[in-house]
């Protein structure tokens, strides 16, 4: 039962196929017809065959019947197939087949007449096994008359329009068409620049507008219009000409009929060359008034950028200021000063500004010049234009030529002269001295105030011989620079007594102050958003401090009993102070001590300090010195002692002691003198070599022994239990032997 379910539901499927055998065979197609053609035109009618056996290559004949005969016309593969009446149209080309592809051809008539209408046949010669489906197909061909009048202007030729860069024009042509067929016209307006003809706009023959490719953002924009007149005719509009609608216009009229099978086809085509414009670039001139101009410093800089264009209607201009060193930089490296934009927007600042003087002149503006705007500067300028949309478009844009400034330096001069107000003074009392400044070509001047002073080259505390103590800067703020005495952290004062006066001064002064004392003075004038500019430097004449003292001489020396040294042992180090002349007690007299290391042979690093005990008894040592533990302390009123821990050979070296003597005077003024450097001593780390390989030594023995004992173990736990299994194997073998003699 099963299989005569599927043999009954194949049945249907075989029968299909059989059908679709015997009914498969050529098929020849032409259009639908009628086909409506305009008198003097040319046709071309498509044959095509498909579903054919044999070679790939096919041949076709075409006839023609007015009535009911078919006159044969040409074929493709039968010279003598052309009848006697057309054999002189086929002959000058006016009748020919145009072969598109092996299964496929067009007959082509030119210049077709009234005569020429009627029924036209295709056929194709049989290559078929079987005959089977079609070999041949007829289409009605219709002539109609020429109904479509296209023209331009009144007058005969084109005419030519010279324009400005943003002006407005129309142009006008006019088509109809009295076409016995219901027949659409589409009109296109086009341009030729060179050789090629490219569309602007087009009004179709459905009744659409189509702009082209380069035109889409225009007629977006309304800078584009076609437009319908009475008379038939089409008006082009374009608004904001720019150079690219330069060139010759024309209108392309085509005629258009609805087919058989509802396809719109083209019947036929005429064109009229309507006008010739020309469009003259906006023209536009920026000129900077002066060529060459000098200007003192501290004055004002104007220039003026004179703009001048033929542009008419509603524009904006755009500027922009540049400023460079050299008159062959590029735009990209010029700096800009200023800009102001299409909606008169400036980007100015407090010393640079810009005036509109008038609609076409713009003035800049620049104050207080100095001598670094010495250069070149040029202006730039745009002219915009409004779109219908409401954008704007930049339609030109011109440089300037630069223009030279020169700005002439001011011969600017600063007095600077010291006073002291007290010509005797002795140690512990108040130095004071002032400084008057004086100057000229420098406009609202303000002044900078420090006091220097140069100490004796033996004073170790300063080797270059010049320290800044303290500074007044043009806002009055005062600093400390390099003033590094703790105990006198408010011991020297500076302030402004005058506009042009300066008062400083030092209390309970120390020898060690001794020295020659200047103003260094800075005068600054102002400058731009706020900020001040200096001017000229001034140095003041010296005001000297000398004390006049019979105190004692004091004199350091380093001793080591033992400057060699193996490692790990302990070095001591002996700074000894020793004095001359008068002599003082033990209480009157204190000492900074600072012990320092210099590690080469040679004194030609920088030295490092180890460690410090000042004059009240506190040390410190410092961090990352490179050196063992170390220790200082003072063991006797004149010596002082470094001892070095468990010395290693990075404590080599030259080491010495900076001594600092405080001396209590009469009075009970403790003053400072003069640093003292001792004259180093190197100490020298040798290595123990004993000490050096005790441990190593040791070590190796011990492993030595420890891998010997392990090496026996291993060679008698092998002969135990490797090599017994072997022996007995072996004596069993000759027991066997010596069984098998015996037998």
């Amino acid at each position: 039962m099963g299989h005569r379910g599927e043999r009954a539901s194949c049945l249907p499927l075989l029968l299909l196929l059989l059908l679709f055998a015997f009914c498969r065979g050529r098929i020849v197609r032409v259009p639908k017809g009628p086909l409506i053609r305009v008198v003097g035109t040319e046709v071309m009618i498509p044959c095509n065959v498909s579903d054919y056996d044999g070679p790939s290559e096919q041949n076709f004949d075409w006839e023609f019947s007015r009535e009911t005969d078919f006159v044969r016309i040409v074929s493709t593969w039968d010279s003598t197939f052309t009848s006697e009446e057309y054999q002189k149209r086929v002959g000058h080309g006016d009748i020919k087949l145009r072969r598109s592809s092996n299964d496929a051809v067009e007959l082509v008539i030119r210049n077709i007449q009234p005569t020429d209408q009627g029924r036209y046949k295709c056929s194709t010669p049989s290559t078929d096994a079987t005959v089977q489906g079609n070999y041949d197909a007829e289409v009605q061909v219709k002539v109609i008359s020429d109904g479509l009048s296209v023209g331009g202007s009144k007058a005969r030729s084109s005419m030519s329009l010279r324009l400005s860069e943003g002006d407005s024009f129309k142009l006008r042509c006019s088509a109809i068409t009295t076409s016995p067929e219901h027949t659409h016209l589409h009109v296109t307006w086009q341009i030729k620049s060179g050789s090629t003809w490219r569309d602007i706009l087009s009004l179709t023959h459905e009744g659409k507008f189509q702009p082209g490719p380069a035109y889409e953002e225009r007629y977006r924009n309304g800078d584009i219009r076609l437009d319908t007149g009475a008379n038939d005719t089409y008006r082009l509009s374009v608004s904001q000409a720019s150079s690219v609608d330069g060139g010759a216009y024309r209108c392309l009229v085509s005629e258009w009929v609805r087919g058989a099978d509802s396809a719109w086809q083209k019947i036929q085509e005429k064109s009229v060359e309507i006008a010739s414009v020309a469009i003259q670039r906006t023209a536009l001139d920026v000129v900077v008034s002066t060529s060459n101009v000098s200007v003192t410093e501290r004055g004002s800089l104007e220039l003026t950028c004179n703009i001048t264009t033929d542009r008419s209607g509603i524009f904006r201009a755009e500027l922009t200021w540049y400023f460079s060193a050299s008159p062959d930089d590029t735009l990209s490296d010029a700096q800009v000063l200023l800009s102001m934009d299409r909606d008169s927007v400036v980007s100015d600042s407090t010393l640079i500004s810009l005036s509109h003087v008038d609609r076409n002149s713009y003035r800049l503006l620049v104050r207080d010049v100095g001598v670094e705007d010495s250069g070149y500067y040029f202006c730039q300028a745009a002219v915009w234009v409004s779109l219908h949309n409401g954008s704007w478009h930049k339609a030109v844009e011109r440089i300037s030529a630069p223009v030279s400034v020169v700005v002439t330096a001011l011969d600017y001069t600063l007095t600077v002269e010291a006073v002291k107000l007290k010509p005797f003074f002795v140690a512990g009392h108040t130095f004071e001295m002032t400084c008057k400044v004086s100057s000229k070509n420098i406009k609202t001047p303000r002044y900078s105030v420090l006091i220097t002073a140069e100490k004796p080259l033996t004073d170790q505390s300063n080797p270059n011989g010049t320290t800044r103590i303290i500074s007044l800067n043009q806002d009055s703020v005062v600093r400390l620079e390099d003033w590094t005495d703790q105990t006198r952290v408010d011991g020297v004062v500076l302030e402004k007594v005058q506009e042009n006066e300066f008062r400083y001064r030092m209390y309970q002064t120390q020898i060690s102050d001794a020295g020659l004392y200047r103003c260094v003075v800075t005068a600054w004038s102002p400058g731009g958003g706020g900020m001040w500019r200096e001017a000229v430097n001034g140095l003041s004449n010296p005001i000297q401090i000398d004390f006049q003292t019979s105190g004692p001489v004091f004199n350091v020396s380093v001793h080591s009993d033992n400057p060699t040294i193996y490692q790990g042992e302990l070095a001591d180090l002996l700074c000894i102070v020793t004095t001359e002349g008068m002599a003082l007690e033990p209480d009157d007299m204190s000492f900074d001590v600072s012990w320092f290391a210099v590690r080469s042979f040679a004194l030609d690093r920088e030295p490092v300090l180890l460690a410090s005990l000042d004059r009240r008894g506190i040390v410190t040592q410092s961090r990352r010195n490179g050196s063992s533990d170390l220790s200082l302390e003072r063991i006797s009123p004149l010596e002082f002692r470094l001892r070095v821990h468990g010395c290693e050979d990075h404590d080599f070296g030259n080491h010495y002691c900076v001594v600092t003597p405080w001396v209590r005077s009469a009075t009970g003024v403790w003053q400072r003198e003069p640093d003292i450097k001792a004259k180093p001593i190197f100490l020298s780390v040798k290595m123990d070599v004993l000490n050096a390989f005790k441990y190593p030594l040791l070590i190796g023995i011990g492993l030595a022994t420890v891998i010997g004992l392990l090496s026996c173990l291993i060679g008698y736990c092998s002969s135990r239990w490797c090599c017994k299994k072997e022996v007995q194997e072996t004596r069993r073998e000759r027991r066997r032997l010596m069984s098998m003699e015996m037998d």
